[in-house]
């Protein structure tokens, strides 16, 4: 396992000055839309559970707007509408994090905590931004299956569980057993559920579906 920084919390704090850039973007944004979150954004959802599944980082008008991850943008209407579909939540998504929706064995991370200029993360805030991911992991002591939503949150997902992106290579479906500080922990890719890899076709909802269908069996073949 990585050693990480030992004293990283499992979530940045509020006001993270770790990386300049998205400080300063942040501040800008809280300054256009003070009613907005404009911060780093908090994983959501059941931190005893076997699932994790990590996206890239808060869409502007979507977690960074609400403070709650894939919530107020069309991502997360085909990601909650998947885990409802497999019974990892209780379906009551409304796109705000107000709606009462809560996560069954699964919690939802990012790789960047906060929002990056169009959507574009730098490599050197990926790296400052992993210490936190790797003690999400480890703070989740059931973890058996992870779900990467796209190339970025692949590589940070492997490097976070002590392995390198070269011996596990980010494609769509596949699946890889890694060893997490709590045990084997398996690692199921998808596309990123976003409206434009949705409206070209690079990720079909059937597509979507088939990885959950495959995380499903893998986490009731863990209870047997």
């Amino acid at each position: 396992m990585p050693k990480g920084n030992p004293a990283a919390a499992p979530e940045a704090p509020l006001d993270c000055p770790l990386c300049p850039r998205l400080f300063d973007f942040r501040t800008a944004n809280a300054k256009t839309h003070p009613d907005w979150f404009n911060a780093p954004v908090p994983s959501f959802g059941d931190t005893s559970g076997r699932l994790m599944i990590v996206g890239l980082a808060p869409g502007l008008q979507g977690a960074n707007r609400t403070g709650r991850p894939f919530t107020g943008d069309y991502a997360g209407d085909l990601l909650y509408s998947t885990l409802a579909k497999f019974g990892f939540s209780n379906d009551r998504f409304k796109a705000r994090p107000d709606d009462g929706l809560k996560l069954t064995d699964a919690l939802i991370s990012n790789a960047v905590r906060c929002v990056p200029p169009e959507n574009k993360p730098t490599g050197a805030e990926i790296v400052t931004c992993r210490q936190f991911l790797i003690t999400r992991i480890a703070r989740m002591p059931n973890l058996k299956v992870m779900v990467a939503l796209g190339r970025i949150a692949h590589d940070s997902a492997v490097r976070a569980l002590g392995a390198k992106p070269s011996t596990a290579v980010f494609g769509h479906a596949r699946r890889y057993v890694l060893t997490g500080p709590n045990g084997p922990v398996t690692l199921h890719d998808s596309y990123h559920c976003s409206r434009y890899n949705t409206n070209t076709g690079r990720l079909t909802e059937e597509m979507f579906h088939n990885v959950f269908a495959a995380v499903r069996a893998d986490l009731d073949a863990d209870s047997r």
